[in-house]
């Protein structure tokens, strides 16, 4: 179903982001607030061929998988009047065309406390389309990401950014899977950088 169909008529619309979007949204907004979903845990297994890799060497980005027990934490936007019909015709470039996700609406329960939850729509790539990759190794993963960049950057900036959003505004959640990716990630970056200073250094004079 496409976003326009779920808010035809509304004038007021929240919009959930738990991967680039919790700290590059690019739309026109009322306001922001974290906080979380459930039913959905956050995993690297979505493949990108556009915005942090490409064709010959997908990027790994996050989507959302169903899980009862598991809750994911990010940022929702409010867009009003003439924000809703622009945010949206932006994020379905953005994440539909470009990126291959599909739209749900699910419940937000902003952090603190006296605050009552949201509907907001949400952008999910599920396990049928052709950019999905499944599940792999923090290893695999991180190893992949360390190397992949596309047009909208490095995919390395992506993981990064997801990392110190989470530190900085959700200290209080342990997300192992995100954690364990990032270092893995960073130990190939440093492996390569460390092989690349030394390899000239060790073939001098041959």
């Amino acid at each position: 179903m496409k976003p326009q169909d779920i808010t035809a008529g509304k004038t007021s619309l929240w919009i959930f982001g738990y991967g680039s979007l919790v700290w590059k949204p690019d739309f026109r907004y009322k306001r922001s607030q974290v906080g979380y979903i459930q039913g959905y845990k956050r995993r690297f297994w979505h493949g990108d061929n556009f915005h942090r890799g490409n064709d010959e060497l997908p990027g790994r980005v996050v989507t959302l998988i169903e899980d009862d027990d598991a809750s994911t934490w990010g940022v929702a936007f409010e867009v009003t009047g003439t924000q809703v019909e622009e945010s949206l015709k932006y994020l379905d470039v953005r994440e539909t065309v470009c990126g291959g996700y599909i739209t749900k609406m699910v419940e937000f329960f902003p952090q603190g406390e006296n605050q009552s939850p949201v509907q907001a729509l949400v952008y999910i790539a599920t396990s049928d389309n052709p950019l999905y990759l499944g599940r792999a190794s923090p290893a695999a993963i991180g190893a992949q990401i360390a190397v992949s960049s596309g047009k909208t950057g490095h995919n390395l900036e992506y993981l990064l950014r997801l990392a110190q959003f989470m530190r900085s505004s959700c200290p209080h959640v342990e997300d192992h899977h995100l954690y364990s990716i990032e270092q893995a990630a960073l130990t190939m970056v440093y492996y390569l950088l460390a092989t690349s200073t030394l390899y000239p250094l060790s073939h001098k004079g041959v």
